[in-house]
């Protein structure tokens, strides 16, 4: 029907319509789509086009149209749609200019009367105004025609009264308007329609922001007399205006309190404060006496938001004075409290405040008044803003170097009184006195030390190699040393301390020193001074300009101090002996960097960075690292006679032998010193282990694979000694350098957390002893206690007999204080075993996270090791211990650190280990132990259990056998034909016995075939198939001879897939060419054909599975014996394939059908069509009756409803309902959602009943189905199927 209406509409000579034209373009008309899109970009493409449309066709019929279209748009019901068509209308405007302002602003106030239109559209009619105006408002000619302007505003202050639905759209509407129009305009045409919201300006925070606009656009025409007139007062900021200005921000604040931000009228007020020169005024009473005496909320967080965007404005007197002031009082309060979770914190809106205001202020005064303001504001003497500040990165060079000697200042005299230091009202009562002052110093000391280290950690500060000297000697001194007197040479003796630092605040700086040394370990050169450098060279890191390691320029600085004893005092002295060694440690170094000098290398380096780093960790802990000095000399000593004695003349093998026992000394100094808790020792370690690669032995990698052995655990855990340092209650999963800033802000939050809510704390901790001990209880009965506890009350004849249930009336109350007592000491002994059995555990559970730790780190050995020397004999004996570790973390319960552990030893084991392109290719005289060791991988993969584990046994496996073949020669000696010599290079296996290896990989494809639960899988051996082709040709007749005879259908039909990958490898085509290929393709097709003639009827996916890999493998060898013309009789093979239709049921498509006829068509048979069915169906649809509207099943009727629905469907079925039987074909989905509805409507019983249909009912009675489907509404079901029907 619709086809003959389009025809009528193209060939019926009908009249022509006002838009007749615009039919004929359907791209013009789709502007109009594109406009109302939800897509920001095909809008804006929209309008373009539509401007360019307009302009290049130039018909005032279109244009017409376009204007008409354009003003319906402004109060489309989509939201997205209105900007789009408000935007084009707009341009248009802009772009014709022969088109009248005034007729458009009459067209949108006819179009969208508020008082013509149907009430439920008056809102898209408010919105259809606004859009108008905001659309004459971007033409740009607004300010040509006054009347124009006039309408707009009287227009945007009807659309104010309907807030709730404009909300403050039309005021920011007409501020936009008032700065564009000319002043002449404003003060003939629109001062006097706005007289009413400038005299009420006091009233809303739009109409004061409206005024405020009026008054910085034209300050002729609102002079101090016309505001007089018109709010009684020649100036806005005065005593009289304030509370009228405390309460319209107060509606300001509460105004967006969801949005977050700042209100615009806010800040428009401050501006004229400052240019009223009333600031002071305003700040004083309207916002500290105004605003910060509500309740904190949103007011408080206006006065927050104030302060940082009025930073920019500020002079610095003024900076000053606010940022010392009740708003930063309460803003410290806001931060401390806010970090609780689930509540809102302002803090990182005033990050942004502070790093936009430095980032665009070149002041360094002010930047350092800013910085000083905020580093002053303290709780408990602890800064509010973090340690780690990043936006120090945007401070001028000036006031960085303020700022820094500002901290200083403060570490050696901490002034109390000169910072803003406030405590909440629990932290009041906790201290008081002498310990309250001690304790907020060295709170403030300890946050400087880790501000001052983190303005070096963080590369983004320019700062100048002046600045990062001065300040690591300036922690480094106070570290490990205290002034006596003041010296010129060292000017860290002339600042005198206030108060002596204490031993707390000493661990910090000794923390933060070693993290110090880290950081400047990884710092790049300046810009500066690599300028000059060439692009191509290595990036340099650690060094200062002149190439000379910071840590070195350190280590002289400790030099200096320790030569000056009269003026300089050590905390922790050296003895001679420790003295001798940090002398000949400066001498060792010396040596190093002279030999350097004639031939720059790594290995050089790497031994200076470890002495001058051991020497540096003397002051921390000098008893513990004395010996590993002395060893670490002695052992450098040996190794440079060695090289020059081998520079000279190589001795005998046996001679050399004996030497490298310094290597093994060194690995042990490197474990000692991996054990020390600092990520900067791990580094130079590995630094220094790279170097020595070339050098290890297999005893010094044997010390390295003890430690990670996992079976000595439990033999001896005293082999092992993780030291820890500092607080016991550290966890050494991280670094403490690295961690230092982090710790102490973690430290300081928890402090103000606790000064908030301390006494929930405490509940807290009280339950979850209670609950601990509770858990023990339960856990096991002490019997002990038990006795014990029978014993006191027997004593006090407290225990109820047969005789006597009510014990406790017999005892006095003298008894009752005896027995108390006792029971109280009793469960107070109780409870402190318990405590000490749980710090028992704490302690050996602490141990081992050590230990694990260590190993972590004990693991880079290894790494490093199999990266620099892959193709090291030693490798080879890597393989069995990490491949334990990896056994042993698979079959245990770990932790998440244990996971670490074992991730990171699998890592190398498969990508450093097994993957590498580099590998030991001199096995020499161990071709028997490697021989053994293959066997012995292999059994051991078929032994286990988890097949995870078994695919690194397999690949270890593979990885010898790689070794023991090692490389082809790379170029024989007699030039044979190309494919001959590739054959011989694919036959190539070096050391390998080939026989002996392929009875160990075919018992192993054997075990994998015949057992039911095998940890091997068939990836395992396609993998290697692909690596070792001779090894494939030895195991294919297993394979092939297990097509058949495979434990289940699983393993028979990843024998195919075996034998398919196999046949598919070029490499094994051409090892097995002629008569041997031909022979290979027969086994194949006749196990296919004995595997097929198993199967009997069956549905089960696994022989389904099955089926569809023998069919790959068939599909295969029957295309490539066509194609290869082979002498093979295939006829067995294709009667069982004919025959497999009636085994398996195929469906239509599939990729097991799909595959079975794709194999039937090598043999000429093709698969059927099925389009006759297609055709009798639609045959038998083509003269069904229309069924009529009321149609009522026959069920349904009152005369039928006691006969039994079998019959009455099996009546119809036969009589009146064949046109519906003959549907049936269309309806399988409407009877699909029937069944799976059915449910829902109740099946209380299974027997059949008039308002339950059978399912032969179903299938031949579709219509009485679907005049079922209305009455099932209410179980939430059938009410789309009765729309379907209609």
């Amino acid at each position: 029907m619709s086809v003959e209406m389009v025809e009528l509409t193209v060939k019926a000579p009908e009249p022509v319509r006002p838009t007749g034209i615009l039919q004929q373009n359907r791209v013009f008309l789709d502007f109009f789509w594109d406009l109302a899109k939800p897509d920001q970009d095909v809008r804006l493409k929209a309008v373009e086009n539509l401007i360019q449309y307009l302009k290049n066709s130039n018909k005032a019929d279109e244009r017409e149209y376009a204007l008409k279209r354009l003003v319906e748009g402004l109060a489309h019901t989509r939201e997205t749609a209105r900007p789009g068509f408000s935007l084009a209308l707009g341009q248009v405007l802009n772009a014709f200019e022969d088109i009248s302002l005034q007729s458009i602003f009459d067209r949108i106030k006819e179009k969208h009367n508020l008082q013509a239109v149907k009430k439920k559209l008056v809102r898209n009619a408010m919105f259809g105004n606004l859009f108008g105006v905001l659309a004459l408002h971007q033409s740009g000619r607004l300010s040509k025609e006054p009347q124009v302007v006039l309408g707009c505003v009287q227009l945007l202050q009807s659309l104010s009264q309907h807030r709730q639905h404009v909300k403050d759209l039309p005021t920011k509407t007409m501020m936009d308007i008032l700065t564009e129009i000319p002043e002449d305009v404003f003060e003939e045409v629109l001062l006097g329609a706005l007289q009413t919201d400038l005299v009420s300006a006091f009233r809303t925070p739009e109409q004061l922001q409206l005024l405020l606009v009026a008054l910085q656009r034209f300050p002729q025409t609102l002079k101090p007399k016309k505001l007089k007139k018109l709010l009684g007062s020649s100036t806005i900021m005065n005593t009289d205006n304030i509370p009228k200005l405390t309460e319209v921000l107060k509606m300001a604040a509460r105004s967006v309190k969801k949005e977050c931000v700042l209100p615009a009228v806010v800040l428009d007020l401050l501006k004229l404060s400052l240019k009223e020169d009333s600031f002071q005024l305003f700040w004083n009473k309207a916002i500290i006496n105004g605003l910060l005496k509500e309740q904190p909320g949103p007011t408080h967080y206006l006065c927050f938001r104030l302060l940082g965007s009025a930073l920019p404005f500020l002079s610095v007197s003024q900076l000053k004075e606010v940022l010392s002031g009740e708003v930063m009082m309460h803003y410290g309060e806001h931060v401390v409290s806010a970090q609780k979770p689930d509540r809102f914190k302002l803090a990182p809106e005033m990050d942004v405040y502070v790093s936009d205001f430095l980032q665009g202020c070149q002041d360094s005064d002010k930047q350092l008044a800013v910085m000083v303001g905020f580093s002053s504001l303290t709780n408990q003497g602890y800064p509010v803003v973090p340690s780690v500040w990043r936006v120090v990165q945007h401070l001028q060079p000036a006031a960085l170097q303020n700022y820094v000697e500002w901290l200083k200042s403060m570490f050696l005299q901490p002034q109390l009184d000169k910072l803003l230091d406030f405590s909440t009202h629990k932290q009041k009562d906790r201290r008081e006195g002498q310990e309250q002052r001690e304790n907020s110093i060295f709170r403030l000391r300890k946050w400087i030390v880790a501000r001052l280290a983190s303005i070096i950690d963080i590369h983004q500060v320019k700062k100048p190699a002046s600045l990062i000297m001065d300040v690591a000697r300036f922690v480094f001194f106070h570290a490990f040393f205290s002034a006596k007197k003041a010296s010129a040479d060292i000017a860290e003796t002339k600042g005198k301390l206030s108060v002596p630092v204490d031993d707390k605040t000493r661990g910090v700086l000794v923390n933060s020193f070693f993290g110090l040394l880290l950081s400047m370990h990884h710092m790049p050169l300046n810009e500066d001074s690599s300028e000059g450098a060439a692009v191509t060279q290595k990036r340099a890191l650690g060094v200062t300009a002149d190439g000379i390691m910071w840590i070195y320029h350190l280590v002289q600085y400790a030099q200096v101090l320790l030569n000056q004893p009269k003026n300089v005092q050590s905390t922790q002295p050296f003895s001679p002996e420790q003295r001798q060694a940090w002398d000949s440690m400066l001498e060792s170094v010396a040596n190093l960097k002279r030999k350097a000098k004639k031939g720059q290398s790594a290995e050089s380096s790497a031994f200076q960075q470890l002495f001058l780093l051991v020497g540096m960790h003397l002051f921390k802990a000098p008893e513990e690292l004395l010996d590993i000095m002395k060893d670490l000399q002695s052992c450098v000593d040996k190794a440079q006679e060695k090289k020059a004695k081998k520079n000279k003349k190589k001795k005998a093998p046996a001679q050399e032998e004996e030497e490298p026992e310094w290597v093994e000394v060194m690995v042990d100094i490197l474990l000692s010193l991996l054990s020390q808790p600092s990520r900067h020792m791990r580094q130079v370690c590995k630094t220094v282990f790279s170097s020595i690669c070339p050098h290890v032995t297999a005893a010094a990698l044997t010390a390295i694979l003890d430690v990670l052995d996992p079976e000595r655990d439990d033999e001896d855990d005293s082999a092992v000694i993780v030291t820890e340092d500092g607080d016991p209650n550290r966890t050494q999963n991280k670094e403490p350098e690295d961690e230092d800033d982090e710790e102490e802000d973690e430290e300081m939050m928890d402090d103000k957390s606790d000064g908030t809510d301390d006494n929930s704390d405490e509940d807290e901790d009280d339950e979850a002893m209670e609950e601990e001990e509770e858990e023990v209880m339960e856990g096991e009965v002490d019997l002990n206690f038990r006795m014990e506890l029978m014993k006191v009350l027997q004593q006090q004849n407290a225990l109820a007999t047969e005789e006597d249930c009510s014990s406790d009336e017999d005892l006095d109350d003298e008894a009752m204080m005896k027995l108390d007592q006792s029971l109280s000491a009793l469960f107070s002994e109780q409870k402190k075993k318990t405590q000490a059995k749980k710090d028992e555990k704490t302690k050996l559970q602490k141990e081992k996270t050590l230990v694990r730790d260590f190993k972590i780190k004990v693991l880079d050995l290894v790494e490093v090791f199999l990266a620099r020397q892959a193709g090291s004999p030693h490798v080879l004996g890597l393989v069995e211990p990490l491949l334990n570790i990896i056994d042993r973390g698979m079959s245990s319960d770990s932790d998440q650190q244990e996971q670490d552990f074992l991730r990171r030893a699998a890592d190398i084991f498969r990508n450093q280990l097994c993957r590498s392109k580099v590998y030991c290719r001199t096995v020499g005289d161990r071709q028997g132990e490697l021989h053994d060791l293959l066997e012995k991988l292999a059994t051991k993969a078929q032994k286990l259990s988890d097949s995870s584990v078994c695919l690194y046994y397999f690949s270890a496996s593979l990885y010898v056998v790689k070794v023991l073949r090692g490389a082809p020669p790379a170029e024989p000696k007699i030039k044979q034909a190309g494919e001959k010599a590739e054959v011989d290079e694919l036959r190539y296996m070096g050391n390998v016995d080939v026989n002996r290896v392929s009875i160990i990989f075919r018992e192993a494809l054997t075990s994998f075939m015949m057992r039911r639960k095998s940890p091997l899988t068939a990836q395992m051996f396609t993998d290697m198939f692909t690596r070792f082709p001779v090894l494939c040709v030895n195991l294919l007749d297993t394979a092939v001879q297990h097509i058949t005879s495979g434990v289940r259908d699983h393993q028979q039909g990843q024998a195919c897939v075996l034998v398919l990958r196999a046949m598919q490898s070029r490499e094994v085509q051409q090892l097995l060419s002629g008569a041997q290929w031909t022979e290979l393709c027969m086994k194949v097709t006749g196990q296919l054909a004995a595997s097929l003639q198993q199967l009997g009827p069956t549905e089960s996916k696994v022989v389904k599975e099955k089926v569809l890999k023998t069919l790959e493998l068939c599909q295969f060898t029957v295309k490539l014996i066509h194609q290869q013309k082979l002498s093979v009789d295939l006829e067995p093979l294709q009667k069982v394939l004919q025959s497999l239709t009636s085994i398996i049921t195929f469906k239509k498509t599939g990729k097991l059908e799909d595959t079975y006829w794709a194999v039937m068509k090598h043999f000429g048979v093709m698969k059927p069509k099925v389009e006759k069915t297609k055709s009798d169906n639609k045959a038998n649809q083509a003269p069904a009756p229309k069924k009529k509207k009321g149609f009522l099943p026959e069920s349904k009727k009152r005369k039928k409803r006691n006969k039994p629905i079998l019959e009455t469907a099996a009546d119809h079925s036969t009589a009146t309902d064949t046109p519906g039987a003959d549907k049936g074909q269309s309806n399988k989905k409407h009877e699909k959602k029937t069944k799976q509805k059915r449910p829902a409507v109740g099946a209380a019983t299974s027997q059949p009943s008039p308002a339950k249909k059978s399912k032969a009912q179903s299938e031949n009675q579709p219509a009485k189905k679907k005049k079922k489907k209305p009455k099932q509404k209410k179980g939430g079901g059938g009410g789309g199927g009765g729309g379907g029907q209609m």
